[in-house]
């Protein structure tokens, strides 16, 4: 009885000391582009991935440790710097065929909700706008923790990603393969490793 009595109380602090964790990043923060990575898998040919990364993008949100449901961001990318660390195929990928950056320069996400869904796990809910075309979507993060860094910066880290159609955006270009299947997959995996600093 005194054992299970001890793991309840032993949670019950955990718990706690969690909800002080959090409440001490309630702020407003900016993404760090230096240490922040936009990116995404697709797959290629049927048979492996490309990766690739967005090199030019700003955001910010708004932390309420206490209670995350009035928490709130926004995240601007710039179409222009989509890097695949291959020159022909990123000139392609900025082209009408896809992103149509000429048309549409920005790629834009703006939350529209957040829920808590385990002690270091919350779900983003928001719209994201891709050539144009919004669509709700939603993205699970991961909290990675907080730092000072030497500079004295407060730090916050984040991991998240999402599973879109790219024809839900209009991004529907494509070539069949001779053996069956196509060039590129219609899903595509959107990840996010953030580190954002506290505003003072």
């Amino acid at each position: 009885m005194k054992s299970v009595l001890w793991k309840l109380q032993l949670i019950t602090l955990e718990e706690l000391a969690m909800a002080n964790e959090y409440a001490a990043l309630s702020g407003d923060y900016t993404l760090d582009p230096a240490h922040t990575r936009v990116g995404f898998v697709a797959r290629h040919a049927m048979v492996t991935k490309v990766r690739g990364a967005f090199d030019e993008f700003e955001g910010s949100f708004h932390v309420d440790g206490e209670n995350p449901a009035n928490s709130s961001g926004r995240v601007t990318i710039q179409a222009k710097s989509i890097n695949t660390r291959n020159s022909q195929r990123d000139d392609h990928l900025r082209s009408n065929d896809f992103l149509s950056m000429n048309e549409h320069p920005e790629i834009t996400f703006v939350s529209t909700a957040v829920k808590q869904t385990g002690d270091a796990e919350f779900v983003v809910s928001g719209e994201l706008t891709i050539r144009g075309v919004t669509k709700p979507v939603e993205v699970g993060f991961e909290y990675t923790g907080t730092a000072t860094d030497p500079f004295g910066n407060q730090r916050l880290g984040l991991e998240g990603s999402v599973v879109i159609n790219r024809k839900d955006f209009g991004v529907s270009w494509n070539a069949a393969l001779e053996g069956g299947g196509v060039l590129v997959s219609e899903k595509v995996t959107l990840e996010l490793e953030v580190s954002a600093i506290k505003s003072a």
